[in-house]
């Protein structure tokens, strides 16, 4: 996001975003706007000839602000700045920063599996198989390799992917897999995934939101290496979904272009039933 400031105007414009309203394009510019497209997340939303911008997660934008400008809650921060007068601890209190600048301090991504994967770093070997209840984190992903056979699982959700083991038979069809999470929130799991041949299946939550998600930041730098994962089950429990999920979703999603037509059936119960369905609803108890 380059080291520009966020103005108070910047600050309470996010704000309304994290509050799911849409933004006009024409009030939202600069680099921090691009970097925000860039990183998928902010969506352009076309009506006629007017684009608006949407947030796809909360929680991504909410991690951003965090990671690039140390802001840990936006509205004290935009009320510590109306004041003009806040002194400088509280300025690094609010903010994590006392000069609310953009700064990238972490990349890379986590990874996790319940079997042995073997894999390079730096040229060196080393196996990826965390203990429960911890993760591997991968820095230098640009020099991060796993052999060809395996095929990446990408979790949306956190709890998924600390509880991947009682999520094994949804995958063992695919095995060996190798589970990774975008956290912190950036485009580098995507920028890894088009340096290798690995296949990637996608598995997020059963709604439009989460289908968007996969064309928008994943299909569409990868084609069809990339694909959804749909569980054999996934009508059953879409009947039981949240109809809230759906109708939240639904102005927002209802147009979005289906660039892979292999997610046409998921979209089509979707759809049909009005629900949505959370993929934490797959982890055993």
């Amino acid at each position: 996001m380059n080291n520009s400031k966020l103005s108070v105007t910047n600050l309470k414009l996010l704000e309304q975003l994290l509050k799911g309203e849409r933004i006009a394009s024409s009030r939202l510019k600069g680099p921090w706007i691009k970097a925000l497209l860039d990183e998928h997340i902010l969506v352009p939303l076309t009506h006629g000839s007017h684009v608006s911008y949407a947030v796809t997660s909360a929680d991504a934008l909410r991690s951003y602000l965090q990671m690039q400008f140390g802001i840990a809650d936006i509205t004290s921060t935009i009320s510590m700045l109306e004041a003009g007068n806040a002194p400088r601890a509280q300025q690094v209190a609010v903010t994590g920063d006392s000069k609310t600048t953009a700064r990238r301090t972490m990349f890379g991504f986590l990874v996790n599996s319940y079997e042995p994967i073997r894999a390079t770093l730096r040229g060196s070997e080393f196996t990826i198989c965390p203990q429960e209840g911890s993760f591997v984190y991968i820095y230098d992903f640009n020099d991060f390799r796993i052999p060809a056979n395996v095929t990446v699982v990408g979790m949306e959700n956190a709890e998924n992917f600390r509880c991947i083991e009682r999520q094994r038979y949804l995958f063992e069809k695919f095995s060996p897999v190798l589970f990774v999470s975008r956290y912190p929130q950036s485009t580098d799991l995507v920028a890894w995934l088009r340096q290798i041949d690995n296949n990637y299946l996608h598995f997020g939550d059963f709604d439009l939101a989460g289908i968007n998600i996969y064309l928008t930041e994943f299909y569409n730098r990868l084609g069809n290496r990339a694909r959804f994962f749909v569980p054999d089950d996934i009508e059953q429990r879409l009947k039981t979904g949240s109809t809230r999920r759906f109708d939240t979703q639904y102005a927002r999603f209802s147009n979005m272009p289906i660039t892979d037509e292999r997610v046409t059936p998921i979209v089509q119960l979707i759809n049909k039933y009005h629900r949505g369905y959370d993929q934490e609803g797959f982890i055993l108890p």
